[in-house]
């Protein structure tokens, strides 16, 4: 008996692994099925398989129905890309490089063109994923034309875009506009991914490098690089009436990115101002900024509405490292009378260091005009030249917690904060005087290596008791 039962149990296991072979089998095959293939040396009469692929990615956009994933062999490809189809759940229409061959979709040839003109469009399309392209060199002229590397718009919902490269995408009209991933909700949209990008060295007029407008209902922005553009590096907007309803952008997640030396500095739009945001909410709610390394642009990190009676609100701005940026680390409120402000947010467990760097007197955090029942804790600041930790230069100022923050104590030295107009030079005189910091320290966080920007703190910190 026990030998039929060792047959009888070799024989279901050796069924068993047969069904597992074929269903995997199957499964190749089917993922097969489901690729189309596009070469710069395919034609678009051929049946899109990997030997015979096609010519253009307009035709692949054409054949590509939910479930399709259109593989892009390596080259140079000199057209612009509309998204056609849209996948379903479980079934995206994928557009991505083969393996880890070069794609690069090039807008040297693109006609000039008088409004938006975007290398990628999707327009009201579902579950749709770009994968590993490199969009660059598309230029326009015109005041009325916007260069955008890809543009998604609509009601498009469970987007994708990851690990593509962005570059020189630009307006070259003294009042022009350009984005490297712009993505409009002009209607109801959900679920936007951008991840693991880099968008670099556009010339974006008026506009932002990655920006999303509009209702927009549950976004992710991770582990991407924005750099080296002469606005705004990500953009989260409200109330500019891009949407009939719910026009802001809301319930997101900004982390993880490195931006970086994003400045209006000279850009024909703004003159010499410094007023680029690297990560910028402007209207946005529900929003988390966590672990972001954000260094050298005009402002760090920046959460308000540029419209007046409109409030950036539920903003985290927590875990970022904020360095060496022109003219703050971490800004909050209106930049004057006529905007909006920014309430019920939180600013906790940040790096922010020597900020400031052109002495204009943002200091390492500001509060501008409207800001009310925000808390600011357990923050480390060091201060620039301008010896400036904190600038508040306006009244409409209520409610706000400050507590458990360390501010840097560096020997010969002092520091000034500035208070509902009032400036004051030494840490007990501001701490009596505005009732703010009544746990926090004026000392040395004793961090490991600055020089090398490794805020790392060393065992024996004092700043350690407060902030953790």
């Amino acid at each position: 008996m026990r030998v039929l039962y060792f047959i009888l149990s070799v024989g279901i296991l050796a069924s068993v692994m047969l069904v597992l072979a074929y269903d995997k089998t199957r499964a190749n095959e089917d993922e097969q099925a489901n690729r189309l293939y596009v070469s710069p040396d395919g034609n678009d009469q051929n049946e899109g398989t990997k030997e015979k692929p096609f010519r253009t990615l307009a035709h692949a956009a054409k054949e590509a129905v939910a479930g399709t994933t259109v593989m892009i062999r390596e080259g140079t490809y000199h057209e612009t890309l509309d998204v056609k189809h849209s996948g379903t759940d479980g079934k995206p229409v994928t557009f991505r490089n083969y393996e880890n061959e070069k794609v690069v979709m090039s807008g040297e040839s693109v006609a000039d063109a008088e409004y938006e003109t975007p290398l990628i469009r999707i327009h009201n399309k579902q579950y749709i994923t770009i994968s590993g392209l490199t969009m660059k060199d598309l230029s326009v002229s015109s005041e009325e034309a916007t260069a955008m590397g890809i543009y998604i718009s609509g009601s498009s919902s469970h987007i994708t875009i990851k690990n593509n490269h962005v570059r020189d995408i630009k307006t070259t009209a003294d009042e022009g506009n350009a984005h490297g991933i712009a993505v409009y909700g002009t209607g109801s949209m959900k679920d936007i991914k951008i991840e693991g990008n880099t968008v670099e060295k556009l010339t974006l007029g008026a506009s932002e490098a990655v920006v999303l407008n509009g209702n927009i209902d549950g976004f992710t922005i991770a582990g991407n690089v924005v750099r080296d553009n002469n606005n705004i590096g990500i953009d989260l907007i409200g109330y500019e009436g891009t949407a009939d309803r719910n026009d802001f952008v809301r319930n997101g997640v900004v982390e993880n990115n490195t931006v970086s030396h994003n400045s209006t500095y000279g850009n024909p739009a703004y003159g010499d101002d410094y007023s680029a945001g690297g990560i910028y909410v402007d209207g946005g709610q529900s929003i988390e900024i966590k672990k972001n390394t954000v260094c050298g642009n005009d402002i760090g990190i920046e959460a308000t509405s540029e419209h007046k009676g409109k409030y950036a609100a539920d903003i985290q701005i927590t875990d970022n490292t904020v360095y060496q940026n022109a003219y703050t680390g971490i800004s909050i409120g209106g930049y004057d009378k006529e905007r909006g402000g920014t309430i019920d947010s939180v600013i906790s467990h940040n790096i922010v260091y020597r900020n400031d760097t052109k002495g204009l007197y943002g200091g390492q955090l500001l509060l501008q005009y409207d800001t009310k029942n925000n808390k600011i804790e357990k923050n480390i600041m060091t201060a620039s030249d301008s010896r400036l930790f904190i600038a508040n230069d306006f009244t409409k100022n209520e409610g706000n917690t400050m507590n458990h923050n360390v501010y840097h104590k560096e020997a010969g030295k002092d520091g000034l904060w500035i208070w509902k107009k009032n400036e004051y030079d030494s840490f007990s005189s501001y701490q009596n005087a505005t009732n703010n910091d009544a746990d926090s320290i004026y000392s040395d966080p004793m961090y490991r290596d600055e020089e090398s920007y490794d805020f790392t703190l060393d065992p024996d910190s004092p700043a350690r008791s407060v902030i953790e």
